[in-house]
């Protein structure tokens, strides 16, 4: 996992119910439905519709109330929002099912984009696409975060409100807290947190959040991005905090970066492509690598209670004091 936050396994569907369901949603006759990989919070499906077009659904899982990152009917409401947005595209969304939860699972259906999600730095594929390709799809996703943080989301009929930066730093603190660290990375984690809490910059004007805005989080084809998916953790919030997680994830010396060598925009170029003056970045850079140390820490331990230490979990671990050290470093820049 590169970015989001980690959460239990989830329930499995009934097929049946879900492709008749969401057939109704639709007013077609859906069939073919097939499981796709992905996703940690819903269910995650493709279909295919009686004039062969195909979809993907998805179910909040099934047991469970459909709160927070699992409450996928807030997801299709954002969706339609930002299908307005100009210079921002999202999959369409073809129809909603409320369902009786939790026994009966909430669901929505929405177009499907073809194309790949690919995340240079954190992709060791053997068979890359073009860098100029990839160079050019970054960019288009840092102009693309520009113009979704243009958006007023009171204009997009959003009314949640605003979360503040001290409870984004008391949530990545409280997810720490839970997880054992040793003596060396608690006194980091420590130092991080009074200084990131001390040191809180003036929040800037609200704008709708992705929460994991990466390329590995959109579709692209060729050097464009088809659909930008992935929403279960959007919020509303200061936008620095999209941009610092993109430039986070380009980052060459990311502790837990498989290929740092792949071609792609560097941060510094992305932070140009976005393109909007950002004042206190360097705060942000150090949240976000805050953030990325309190959820490797939590995928260990969950690691660790499923019996399920992989090398990829091993680098996780050995990241977290690398990723400590480079927020502190931030904060010194300040």
């Amino acid at each position: 996992m590169t970015g989001g936050s980690p959460t239990a396994r989830i329930g499995v569907a009934d097929p049946s119910d879900v492709v008749r369901r969401a057939a109704k949603a639709t007013g077609r006759p859906l069939r073919d439905l097939a499981a796709l990989p992905g996703g940690t919070s819903s269910l995650t499906y493709s279909a295919v519709t009686d004039t062969d077009v195909r979809v993907v659904v998805k179910v909040a899982p099934p047991g469970l109330e459909p709160v927070r990152n699992r409450d996928v009917l807030r997801q299709a409401r954002l969706l339609s929002a930002l299908s307005e947005v100009p210079g921002v595209v999202v999959p369409q969304v073809l129809g909603c099912d409320p369902g009786a939860p939790p026994d009966v699972p909430p669901l929505f259906v929405m177009s499907y984009a073809d194309g790949e999600s690919y995340e240079p730095r954190h992709d060791n594929r053997d068979h890359r696409p073009p860098a100029a390709e990839v160079r050019e799809r970054a960019t288009a996703a840092a102009r693309m975060l520009a113009a979704l943080h243009t958006a007023d989301p009171a204009a997009l009929g959003i009314t949640e409100a605003a979360v503040p930066l001290e409870t984004e730093v008391e949530r990545w603190w409280k997810a720490l807290a839970t997880c054992e660290l040793a003596p060396e990375d608690a006194r980091a984690e420590l130092d991080c947190r009074r200084r990131l809490t001390k040191s809180i910059p003036r929040q800037l004007r609200p704008a709708v959040l992705h929460g994991d805005w990466r390329l590995g989080n959109m579709q692209c084809s060729g050097p464009g991005i088809r659909a930008v998916i992935d929403w279960e953790i959007w919020s509303i919030g200061d936008p620095r905090l999209d941009l610092a997680w993109l430039r986070l994830m380009s980052d060459p010396t990311h502790p837990t970066a498989v290929a740092p060598e792949a071609p792609t925009l560097e941060p510094d170029e992305l932070l140009a492509a976005y393109g909007a003056p950002v004042a206190d970045l360097a705060w942000f850079d150090a949240l976000v690598r805050y953030k990325q140390a309190a959820a490797s820490a939590l995928l260990v331990k969950n690691a660790e209670r499923r019996g399920q230490v992989t090398d990829r979990v091993e680098r996780m671990r050995g990241g977290i004091p690398l990723l400590l050290a480079a927020a502190l470093t931030h904060l010194t820049r300040r």
